[in-house]
């Protein structure tokens, strides 16, 4: 009988002792912001890679900011194949150049998140971003406010308000006056 009991029992504690754990640990929405916005800078590192060879993600980009991306894009190769067509296929077409996602045409060196406001709904927060550029003297600090929204569980990048160093406002506007300029 006894031998019934501790069976039974053993048996019981095994099995809650297995039960897959279903909660896993969260990251705090801080950080959750943080590392989108370390992964904009990473994945779009205008030194690596050109604007015209990527694609743009969904997990990164709000809808609205995915499409004005792609419709600046589709805008410039559409005029470069204009130009071509032209009389004149020797002149410079509209082209998207220098660092889109930060104030500074020639780019940055180092960021580094300076902080994160969550709006109180929780469904919007600003990353104020602090850059460097140090290839050139003198060395060039700015700060850029990323712009994020909530998607489900998930913050998405929408708009970036850059720093008044550069000649645009923020990037959504820059890329809808930029695709108006080819038509």
């Amino acid at each position: 009988m006894i031998k019934s009991l501790f069976l039974c029992l053993g048996s019981i504690v095994f099995i809650t002792g297995c039960k897959k754990n279903d909660t896993l640990p969260r990251v705090s929405e801080e950080t959750a912001i943080t590392q989108k916005v370390s992964q904009l800078y990473t994945e779009y590192d205008d030194r690596k890679k050109s604007i015209y060879n990527q694609s743009f993600s969904d997990r990164l980009f709000s809808p609205e900011l995915k499409k004005t991306l792609e419709e600046a894009v589709a805008a410039s190769n559409a005029d470069i194949e204009k130009v071509k067509k032209s009389d004149h296929p020797d002149e410079k077409p509209l082209l998207i150049e220098g660092a889109v996602f930060s104030s500074l045409y020639e780019g940055f060196n180092s960021y580094k998140v300076k902080s994160v406001t969550i709006d109180p709904s929780g469904t919007s927060a600003d990353a104020d971003v602090n850059f460097e550029y140090t290839m050139s003297p003198p060395k060039v600090t700015w700060t850029d406010k990323v712009h994020l929204i909530k998607s489900g569980n998930d913050w998405k990048i929408d708009n970036i308000r850059f720093d008044s160093i550069g000649s645009s406002k923020d990037l959504k506007a820059s890329l809808k006056e930029f695709a108006q300029r080819t038509k």
